[in-house]
């Protein structure tokens, strides 16, 4: 028989489609070295599966060409960072790259709790900030999944001279950061063995398959 009461859907103020209920919304934590293709993995994702936006992070670093700051990043002055530390106002942050980083409490926990599907790409630091987050917020425990990108330093270098962004200094300064964090693989929810772009798409997918059947039988 139809369930002649169904629970009320609420809709999105801005495309007027419905939203799921909170129980079904995913936050995916996307980390690993620079160079793994984790950005490229968000974009994708907010670009090709339905109800995922992306969480925009905080950063100190300058924009680089094409970035957009509210699109890319927030982009703020050491000043501004300060002051948002101060108030409490990020989920996370953390040292990268001699750049800080964080992650807006208001740009995670307001929108998976409306039922919104979100996906961020973070450093290894702040995963670690998030489950520490998560023990404390069972909203963000329950929901999220660490995912990490594993690509050998040898592949990274390569990417990274093709990418062609960054001097051979920095280059060398981000691999010995990439040797540390590739120690850190196995303390995640998921690994995706990095190979081509369609195949790190398609494990992600299926990692995100797996999430929403876990989201369903704790329901």
């Amino acid at each position: 028989m139809a369930d002649i009461n169904p629970t009320p859907r609420s809709f999105d103020s801005i495309s007027g489609e419905p939203r799921p209920n909170a129980g079904d919304a995913v936050l995916l934590v996307i980390a690993g070295p620079a160079g793994s293709g984790k950005t490229t993995l968000c974009e994708r994702v907010v670009r090709e599966v339905p109800g995922f936006s992306r969480v925009i992070t905080a950063t100190t670093r300058a924009p680089r060409p094409g970035e957009i700051d509210g699109i890319h990043y927030h982009f703020l002055t050491p000043a501004q960072f300060d002051e948002k530390v101060a108030a409490g106002a990020f989920l996370e942050w953390a040292w990268v790259h001699k750049n800080r980083y964080g992650t807006p409490s208001s740009s995670v926990i307001e929108p998976l709790a409306a039922g919104r599907n979100l996906i961020i790409n973070v450093d290894v630091q702040g995963v670690e900030n998030f489950r520490l987050a998560g023990k404390a917020n069972p909203l963000l425990g329950r929901h999220m999944a660490e995912i990490f990108i594993n690509v050998s330093l040898d592949e990274l270098r390569r990417r990274m001279i093709l990418r062609g962004q960054d001097p051979q200094a920095e280059i060398a300064h981000r691999l010995e950061t990439a040797e540390r964090e590739l120690l850190e693989a196995a303390h995640f929810d998921f690994r995706i063995e990095s190979k081509s772009r369609e195949d790190d798409f398609r494990a992600l997918l299926a990692i995100l398959e797996q999430v929403r059947q876990r989201l369903r039988s704790s329901s």
